[in-house]
């Protein structure tokens, strides 16, 4: 590993430790990697001057990566391996030290940039990993566009990556999900791409989509559900909007239901056991950028599980303190950036600062009621 690091055993001590739970203790010690009961001799002492000490975040779904790729329109940065270092520093700087690494598998709209993008994000960060380059540790978000009708080859080629973790059915086709209001996608591609139809283009276009969606979308849920069943990666459903929708996730094995557009849908996820993830941003911001439900009205309504930072790294340790906020019990947000992520993903080792757990952990103060990060340790090591 590359960066500052105090190596070695170390006792933290007068901190506000939470577990996530508020744990009434002021200090914690590391040896080998793990929280332990006690210190033993020669550790290094650090004084956490009344901070909280709060487990390292585990993001479930970021698109961060792609950023330092495609950095503006038009532009593909040409290291991979320095693109993936990039990504990897900020997300150290924002606090996760466990990532689940976003990549689009097919497109929707980006004329074939994200499929042209996704071998060398892979081959940088398993360059980056081979030099022991990395600061926090990463894994695989695959987010399969049903309606590409290249999907499937994309799939095959790369489902059997080792570091691969999570697999989410994604179908942007205007009309419904997360753009179930063809008016307010027309005018998002506008703004974004400069996209401009006149109506007989743009009734053209919805066609076009949706007869794309009839030919493609059954045969790639197929695929993803069995992939999903037989190699054992957990499934996630993006934007379910319905009630329908959420039914047919449930019954492809799907037990995640990220980013579901209306409290229908996450209720109903909720009800048939489904973990229900939203984006930090929507916390921050105060509402959804794209019309849809509220992260906060979720949470208030006690149908909101998880978060994950989706596109702005740093939003997800101020949206856990903001849902503690509200809730009056910081715990409550700090859950869903620690303990909840880990259970939904098999990651027992990590999420809470209990001992025998992986020493990922934050050193956070409050500063206007913005939490700040003074220090990170990832598996016991200090990286900043």
């Amino acid at each position: 590993m590359m960066g500052r690091q105090q190596q070695g055993d170390a006792r933290l001590v007068n901190a506000r430790v939470l577990a996530p739970a508020d744990t009434d203790e002021t200090e914690l010690a590391i040896a080998g990697g793990l929280i332990v009961d006690a210190a033993g001799q020669g550790t290094v002492e650090h004084d956490c001057e009344g901070d909280f000490l709060i487990p390292g975040l585990i993001d479930l779904h970021t698109d961060n990566i792609e950023h330092h790729f495609h950095p503006r329109p038009g532009v593909t940065w040409p290291s991979p391996l320095g693109a993936a270092l990039a990504h990897d520093a900020q997300i150290l700087a924002a606090g996760i030290t466990t990532v689940f690494d976003s990549l689009s598998l097919g497109d929707y709209d980006s004329a074939g940039a994200r499929t042209r993008m996704l071998s060398a994000a892979i081959n940088g960060i398993d360059q980056a990993r081979a030099a022991g380059a990395l600061r926090v540790e990463h894994f695989f978000h695959f987010r399969c566009e049903l309606s590409d009708g290249g999907l499937l080859p994309i799939i095959e080629q790369h489902v059997d990556n080792p570091r691969l973790r999570l697999l989410s059915m994604m179908d942007h086709t205007p009309g419904q999900r997360q753009w179930h209001d063809t008016a307010l996608y027309r005018e998002f591609r506008r703004k974004k791409n400069n996209r401009v139809w006149t109506d007989a283009e743009w009734s053209d276009y919805l066609a076009d989509r949706r007869a794309q969606q009839a030919a493609f979308v059954p045969a790639a849920r197929a695929v993803i559900t069995s992939h999903g069943r037989d190699k054992q990666i957990r499934l996630a459903s993006h934007d379910d909007t319905t009630l329908d929708d959420v039914a047919q996730s449930v019954a492809d094995g799907i037990t995640i239901s990220e980013f579901p557009t209306t409290i229908a849908a996450a209720s109903e996820a909720r009800r048939l056991g489904q973990t229900v993830v939203m984006g930090s941003p929507n916390v921050v911001l105060g509402g959804s950028h794209s019309g849809n439900v509220g992260a906060g009205d979720l949470a208030r309504q006690g149908l909101l599980d998880a978060l994950t930072s989706d596109y702005v790294p740093s939003s997800l340790l101020h949206a856990a303190f903001i849902i503690g906020r509200d809730a009056g019990d910081l715990t409550t947000g700090v859950r869903m950036v620690t303990e909840t992520p880990a259970a939904i993903t098999g990651l027992d080792d990590r999420g809470t600062l209990r001992p025998g757990a992986r020493a990922d952990i934050l050193q956070v103060r409050l500063i206007d009621d913005v939490p700040v990060i003074r220090a990170v340790w990832v598996a016991g090591a200090r990286r900043l």
